[in-house]
C-alpha cells in the first residue's frame, strides 16, 4: 500500500482510500444495471407472473402432498412386509422348539444367523443370559415386553459401538425362555430417504422450471403489452393511422387488439367526417352568410322607402331561415349518429308514416304537376324513432319533388313519384321512386355524404344534407339506405329491421 492509498485521520486512525476509478466504475455499473432491475421489477409486478406464482404454489403443495403420501405409503408397505416375514420366522422357530426342545431351537437359530441378511435373532433364559443369536445388546426392558417393539440394538460381530434401529417381536416360550426375532430397519430408512430426496429434488426442479416458464410467458406477454402501450401513446399524440399489432395466435390479446383496431377505425372515420363537416360548413355556409351581409349593406346603402326596407328584411329572414334549417339538419344528423335517439325507440307502423308523408307532400306535388302515389296498404311494423324516420322519408320525398321532374320523361307522360312500404320477412322496405334524371352509379355513394350536391342540382335550393340524414337514420336503426336505378329516375330504398309482433293466442 502506497501513501496515496491511505488517509491518516487526526485521531491517528488509518483509513483505506478507494482506488482511483472505483467509484466511477460502481456508478457506471449502477447506471448499467438500473434499467435491467427496473424491467425485472416490472416483470414481477405483472398479473401473468403473479398468476404463475399462484399456480406454481398450488401445484407445489399438491405435488408435495402426493410425494409425502407416496413416501409414507412406501414405508408402511415395507413395515408390513417386515412384520409378515418376522411372524413367519417366529412361527417356524416356535415349531422347532415344540418338536425338539431348546437344543433344536438353538441349532436352528445358529443356522439362520449364518445366512446373510438383516434378520435378527436372540434366545435368552429367564434370567436374560444369551443362548443363541446375533444381537449383542438391546435397550433395557425390551425382552420383558412380549409383542412388537421398535428399538435400538448392536450386533455381536460389530467392533464399533454404533447402534442400529430394528423392528422386533418378543415371544415367551415355555420354560421361561425369551425368543426375539426382528429385522434391521436400515433398508427401510434408506429407501424412505431416497424417496424423500427424490421428492425434494422433484419439487425443486418443478419450482425452477415453473419460475422459468412463468418468466418466459410473462416476458412474452409483457413485450406485447408494451408494444400495444407504445402504439397507444403514438395514437394519443394524434396519429390515428396507427394500429395495434396482431400476432395471429387468436388469443385474448389478439381479440383485444382487433376490437381496439375496429374502434380506432371508427374513431378515425368520425374524426375524418368531423373534419369534412367543419370544412363543408366553413365552405358552404360562407356563401349564404356573405349573401346575407351583402343584402343588409345594399338595404342600408340603397333603400329609401319603408317597402324597400321591408323587402330587404324579408329576404334577410328568408336567408336566415335557410341557415337555421341547415343547422337543424346537422343537429339531427349528429343526434342520429351519436345514438342519442336510441332511448326514444317505440314500435309503430311505418306504412302509416309513409301515408302521412304522402298526404303532406301531395299538394306540393299537384302544384308542380307531379303525380304522387302511395302504395302502403299492408302493415309494416318497425321499432325505432318515429320522428327521425318521418324526417328521413320527408327528405327523400322532398328530393324527389325537386329533382324528379319532367327532365327524365321522353314521351310526354306526367312525371310521377311512387311511395311504397313492403314487408319482406325480416325487413321492411320503404321506397321512394321518381321518374327524373336519376343519379349516375359512380356518384351514388358520394351523394350520401354531407353537403354533397351534384352539378345538375346546383340550380335548386338545398344544403346537400337530405340524403345524409336519411343514411344516418338508417344506420341508427340497424338498416341501410340504397340508391338504385328506376329506369328512368331514381329509386331510394330505406331498409329497416322488422319489429317482432306478438302472436295472437
Amino acid at each position: 500500500m502506497t501513501a496515496n492509498d491511505v488517509v491518516i485521520r487526526r485521531d491517528g486512525a488509518v483509513r483505506e482510500r478507494p482506488a482511483p476509478g472505483k467509484p466511477r466504475a460502481q456508478s457506471w455499473l449502477a447506471r448499467k444495471m438500473a434499467p435491467r432491475l427496473a424491467a425485472l421489477g416490472k416483470l414481477f409486478r405483472t398479473t401473468t407472473f403473479k398468476l404463475t406464482l399462484v399456480y406454481l404454489a398450488v401445484f407445489a403443495v399438491f405435488a408435495g402432498f402426493l410425494l409425502g403420501y407416496f413416501a409414507w405409503n412406501t414405508r408402511r408397505l415395507i413395515t408390513e412386509q417386515i412384520t409378515e416375514t418376522v411372524d413367519a420366522d417366529l412361527e417356524g422357530l416356535a415349531e422347532q422348539y415344540r418338536q425338539g426342545g431348546i437344543r433344536r431351537l438353538v441349532f436352528a437359530i445358529d443356522g439362520r444367523v449364518g445366512r446373510p441378511g438383516a434378520s435378527l435373532y436372540l434366545l435368552t433364559t429367564s434370567a436374560g443370559e444369551g443362548l443363541a443369536g446375533n444381537v449383542g445388546s438391546l435397550a433395557t426392558g425390551v425382552l420383558d415386553q412380549p409383542g412388537w417393539t421398535e428399538t435400538v440394538y448392536r450386533r455381536i460381530d460389530e467392533q464399533d459401538t454404533a447402534e442400529h434401529h430394528a423392528l422386533v417381536r418378543v415371544d415367551q416360550l415355555p420354560g421361561g425362555f425369551h425368543l426375539l426375532v426382528g429385522r434391521d430397519l436400515e433398508e427401510r430408512e434408506r429407501l424412505f430417504d431416497i424417496v424423500l430426496s427424490a421428492g425434494r429434488w422433484s419439487l425443486a426442479i418443478v419450482v425452477v422450471l415453473g419460475l422459468a416458464g412463468g418468466l418466459f410467458v410473462t416476458r412474452r406477454v409483457l413485450t406485447r403489452v408494451d408494444a400495444m402501450s407504445q402504439t397507444t401513446r403514438t395514437i394519443m399524440q394524434g396519429d390515428l393511422h396507427e394500429r395495434l399489432a396482431v400476432a395471429g395466435t387468436g388469443d385474448e390479446l389478439d381479440r383485444l387488439a382487433l376490437n381496439l383496431n375496429t374502434m380506432l377505425e371508427r374513431i378515425e372515420a368520425l374524426m375524418h367526417g368531423l373534419k369534412e363537416v367543419s370544412d363543408n360548413i366553413a365552405h358552404d355556409l360562407k356563401t349564404p352568410l356573405t349573401r346575407l351581409r351583402n343584402r343588409c349593406e345594399e338595404a342600408l346603402r340603397a333603400a329609401q322607402t319603408v317597402p324597400e326596407y321591408r323587402a330587404a328584411l324579408e329576404s334577410t329572414i328568408e336567408e336566415s331561415d335557410a341557415l337555421i334549417r341547415t343547422f337543424n339538419a346537422l343537429l339531427m344528423i349528429a343526434r342520429a349518429e351519436s345514438g342519442q335517439a336510441v332511448g326514444d325507440m317505440t314500435a309503430f307502423d311505418a306504412a302509416e308514416v309513409m301515408r302521412d308523408v304522402g298526404d303532406l307532400y301531395e299538394p306540393l306535388a299537384d302544384e308542380k304537376g307531379i303525380a304522387l302515389k302511395v302504395d302502403a296498404a299492408a302493415a309494416a311494423p318497425v321499432r325505432g324513432n318515429r320522428e327521425l324516420i318521418s324526417q328521413a322519408l320527408a327528405n327523400l320525398v322532398d328530393n324527389a319533388l325537386k329533382y324528379g321532374g319532367s327532365s327524365g320523361q321522353t314521351d310526354g307522360q306526367t312525371p310521377e313519384i311512387v311511395l311504397t312500404a313492403l314487408d319482406k320477412g325480416d325487413r321492411i322496405l320503404l321506397t321512394v321512386a321518381d321518374s327524373g334524371p336519376g343519379i349516375p352509379a359512380p356518384d351514388r355513394v358520394r351523394v350520401l355524404e354531407r353537403f354533397v350536391r351534384l352539378e345538375q342540382s346546383r340550380s335548386e335550393p338545398g344544403s346537400g344534407l337530405g340524403l345524409s340524414l336519411a343514411a344516418a337514420v338508417a344506420r341508427l336503426h340497424g338498416g341501410e339506405l340504397t340508391l338504385e336505378d328506376n329506369h328512368p329516375g331514381l329509386r331510394v330504398v330505406l331498409s329497416l329491421p322488422r319489429a317482432q309482433t306478438a302472436k295472437p293466442e
